[in-house]
């Protein structure tokens, strides 16, 4: 049965000489995986590019119980995202995206609210022009509201550490590999008053920006054990100043 899905492309790998298998994130179905036609010719080319990572597409697949992965009949562009996949910036950010949420989004159930902030955030990526590089620090932190794992601010007092692993604040006793310090408390706090629409005002230098990266991955780890080692974010440490 042939359902109209809309959905966000994770990544893309070869299957055999005649097709690949792209990963989607889907509004209405989760996750999902769907056969990919190859070829040489100028059609082949465009379908190609269509399923570029965080592209936006509404395909209709053949989706059968049973199975894992469905074919494709149609498939169209619905936000052509021209800025993302031409300007290096925006496409190293692009490329970390697409793998921290091929990791971390492993289930086929319906999760709309997770799938509009994609959505949204994908569009805004490819729009704006100041605040780029703060960009991913800001989506991965409010991401975290959406996979369960948000800091609990409301248990925050000055001076106090953070358990990364229970997810809230308390009084510093120790540093130890799960505990962060109250100054390093301090910073998260900060990033929480980051948005989208204020992340241009918050200046980092390259060391302060990279050191936010790996803190915030470092707890994303710890509550979930598919993301393991990535390759993307070393791309990302050496371009912003």
């Amino acid at each position: 049965m042939y359902e109209k899905l809309e959905a966000i492309v994770l990544h893309t790998v070869k299957y055999s000489d005649k097709n690949s298998i792209v990963s989607l994130f889907s509004k209405e179905r989760g996750r999902i995986s769907l056969l990919l036609p190859q070829g040489l010719g100028k059609l082949a080319k465009l379908r190609r590019a269509m399923f570029l990572p965080l592209s936006i597409v509404e395909v209709d697949a053949n989706i059968m119980p049973g199975r894992d992965i469905f074919k494709i009949r149609e498939a169209r562009t619905i936000e052509p995202l021209h800025d993302i996949h031409i300007n290096p910036y925006k496409n190293a950010i692009a490329m970390f995206i697409a793998e921290l949420l091929g990791r971390v989004i492993q289930g086929s159930e319906d999760n709309r609210g997770l799938f509009n902030y994609l959505s949204v955030s994908i569009r805004l990526l490819d729009s704006i022009d100041e605040g780029v590089a703060n960009f991913h620090i800001c989506f991965l932190y409010k991401l975290g509201s959406f996979l369960g794992i948000q800091p609990d601010t409301q248990t925050y007092f000055s001076g106090y550490a953070f358990d990364m692993e229970g997810g809230v604040f308390v009084p510093f006793v120790r540093r130890s590999a799960t505990i962060l310090t109250p100054e390093e408390a301090g910073v998260l706090m900060l990033i929480d008053r980051m948005t989208f629409a204020n992340m241009n005002k918050f200046k980092f230098n390259r060391s302060q920006r990279n050191e936010l990266l790996e803190l915030i991955l470092r707890y994303y780890k710890l509550h979930n054990s598919t993301l393991g080692a990535m390759k993307s974010p070393d791309v990302l440490m050496h371009l912003f100043e």
